[in-house]
Order: C-alpha cells, then structure tokens, then sequence
C-alpha cells in the first residue's frame, strides 16, 4: 500500500511539472490526473489567493507538501524542538474539501546547560479534513468560510505524548480587502480514549487565532498573527495564553507549472500574564505546493 501510495505521488508531481512527459506515459491514470488537477484548478479559482499563515490554519482549500520547524525557548530556560510541526501532505479530493494526512514530528527536550534530557516521535498528526462552506475569489468578494476537523493519536514517546487521543472541530473564516487579509480560526479540543487522569487535566481548551497579511512585491507576505488559548477546565482551569507572532512568508516561487515554492519564518512571543508553555518559539516553514 506505501509504495502504491509512493508511486501515485510521483506520478502526481511528474503530471504537474510536466504533463507531456505524463502523457507518454499514457492511459486512464493519466486522464484520471488531469481531470482532477482540472478540478483542483477550478476549485481554487473561487477562492480567494491568500496564502498560509505561518500558525494559523487557512480557511482556503491547499494543496501541497509542508515541512515545519519549531524552537522553543521554555520557561524553565531549556529548550523545545520540534522537527516537521506535524505537517505531512495536503490535498484536494473533490470540489469542496481537503483531506490532511500528517507526519509525526521528531522532538528533542534540552536542558538550560545544553544537556539532552528526551528525544523521539511525538503523537501523530492522522488526519484534518476541511469542508469549504462558502467562498469568492478577489473580484467577487474575497471571503471564504471553512469547518474542519482533526484527530491526533498517542503514538508518540511518553516524554512527548499526550496518552490520549484529541478531536478537534473548527470553523476558520477570512476576509481580504485588496492587498491586505484576516484569516481566523475558532475550536476546541476534546481528549479521549487514553488515561482519565491525563485526559482530565488537559481539560477542553479553547483556541483562537487570527492572521493579519499584507501582499507585497507580488512574493512578499509580512503578517501578524495572535494565537490564543483558554482553558475552561483541567489543570490551567480559567488561564489564558497569548503568544503575537510576527513573521514574513516569501512565495508562491514557481518551479515548473503548478509546483510553486513558499518559504517563510516566524518569531513567536509569549505575552499573558499567565504561565505560558515556552516564553517563545521561532518557527520556519517549507512548502511545496503541486
């Protein structure tokens, strides 16, 4: 099934960059791809052509590949790094949806002196789905609004684990205004299946973030970004987190057709009162879109 999986991504990315070359390779495969990257075509047409927060996830409809990387500067003076940020593959099944499969990240714990304390797998992104319930392009609106919804699974290493499995509904919505875009996303995440104890003190907390971009130089996508979390239970029951991430994205740099190229960084800071989970977090991304 991998190499099944392995081989159709190829033959997507090859199509993509060059479909003549696809086309030798003939037959109902290669007229399948066309006519769904066709689809995807259209799709994305009516909808508005933002581009991904660095935190927040987009309302929009994506297709791509995305490496994240993660450096946390934590309370205790250690640090935090996460390698991938859970991200994996995105891609655009049929008109209106999207469907994530995400790859577990790689994370090491170090102390304030350099020392390693852990290292492995963290829990494993499975999957997001996104349905697209409304959306315009620039010149008929500029306004899309998104339900998703997520799963991750405790398969990591218990230094990093939840132990338990978490749902996580959302609704995100954008709006732009020429040059400049909010996107927002509003959910909460709901633990099951995995140790009471756990589940019970991580409560059910609430994230909101919003997005402010300007569009630059046609490749050029400075933003600011407000990530916040409440608790209305567990632990940190009636805390708040705040963290502002200001950051630039470059792209979309084309390769060859619709592979096209983004890159961005990102320096986020912790500014509630309450204890936060890291004082701050530089986060660099790499996509790939096809």
């Amino acid at each position: 099934m991998l190499r099944g999986l392995r081989a159709l991504l190829a033959g997507l990315v090859i199509f993509a960059a060059d479909p003549c070359r696809a086309n030798e390779d003939s037959s109902g495969t290669t007229d399948f791809i066309s006519s769904w990257l066709a689809m995807v075509e259209r799709t994305q047409a009516e909808q508005p052509r933002w581009i991904t927060p660095l935190a927040t996830v987009t309302p929009r409809l994506e297709q791509e590949f995305r490496f994240d990387l993660f450096s946390e500067s934590l309370t205790t003076h250690g640090r935090f790094n996460n390698y991938g940020g859970g991200k994996g593959i995105e891609f655009i099944p049929t008109e209106r949806t999207e469907v994530f499969f995400g790859v577990p990240p790689y994370d090491t714990r170090t102390s304030a002196g350099g020392r390693l304390l852990a290292e492995g797998w963290g829990d494993w992104p499975v999957f997001l789905v996104k349905y697209r319930f409304l959306s315009a392009n620039e010149d008929s609106g500029n306004y899309v609004v998104t339900g998703f919804f997520q799963l991750s699974a405790p398969t990591g290493n218990a230094a990093f684990s939840n132990h338990f499995y978490v749902l996580q509904p959302t609704v995100a919505f954008g709006k732009g205004w020429g040059d400049f875009d909010v996107q927002a996303t509003v959910s909460e995440q709901f633990p099951t299946g995995g140790d009471h104890t756990a589940e019970s003190n991580f409560g059910h907390p609430v994230l909101v973030n919003v997005a402010a971009q300007f569009h630059l130089w046609d490749v050029l996508w400075p933003e600011l970004e407000a990530n916040t979390t409440w608790w209305p239970d567990g632990t940190k029951g009636g805390k708040v987190q705040l963290f502002l991430t200001p950051g630039i994205i470059f792209g979309r740099f084309t390769i060859r057709d619709r592979i096209r190229l983004i890159t961005g960084v990102g320096y986020q800071l912790s500014v509630s009162p309450a204890a936060p989970a890291y004082r701050n977090n530089v986060i660099v991304t790499l996509r790939t879109t096809f």
